[in-house]
């Protein structure tokens, strides 16, 4: 039995942007990873801005883990853009759906109002990826 099973590439019909864009999509999701689990705060501090005087190991030891779940993440979103594309739709689906609950947690009841209207990076690539995602999403359900 192969570690990988055969390529799915062959059976994929929608737009090629879609899985080009899951490419570019899966590097944006490993980078902050490995700067998550690679800094010494995690990059909570000196990207994010957050204030660690108070539990700082708590918040460091929570990027990291989150870096290693985007590392993963991301991994299966490279071996799906690069090897198994008739999955990229739902790929594409399931980002929207992570995004969408994330721009939610961030703007929605759950957002950090103690940052004083600061926002981390984070929170705006999440708004802006939203739609981007849904635009690829209907291109890979479109056939080329």
């Amino acid at each position: 039995m192969a570690f990988l099973p055969p390529s799915t590439n062959a059976a994929y019909r929608g737009q090629m942007v879609s899985a080009w864009g899951l490419t570019l999509i899966s590097a944006g999701t490993i980078v902050p990873a490995l700067i998550h689990i690679g800094l010494p705060d995690g990059g909570a501090g000196v990207i994010a801005g957050l204030d660690l005087s108070h539990s700082r190991e708590t918040i460091i030891s929570l990027f990291a883990w989150a870096g290693t779940t985007q590392l993963v993440w991301g991994l299966m979103l490279l071996a799906i853009s690069l090897r198994y594309r008739a999955m990229v739709p739902l790929a594409l689906a399931l980002l929207s759906l992570e995004r969408s609950v994330h721009a939610w947690n961030m703007w929605g009841p759950k957002g950090n109002q103690s940052l004083s209207g600061h926002h981390p990076p984070e929170v705006w690539i999440t708004l802006g990826a939203v739609p981007v995602l849904l635009v690829l999403l209907f291109l890979s359900l479109r056939r080329s």
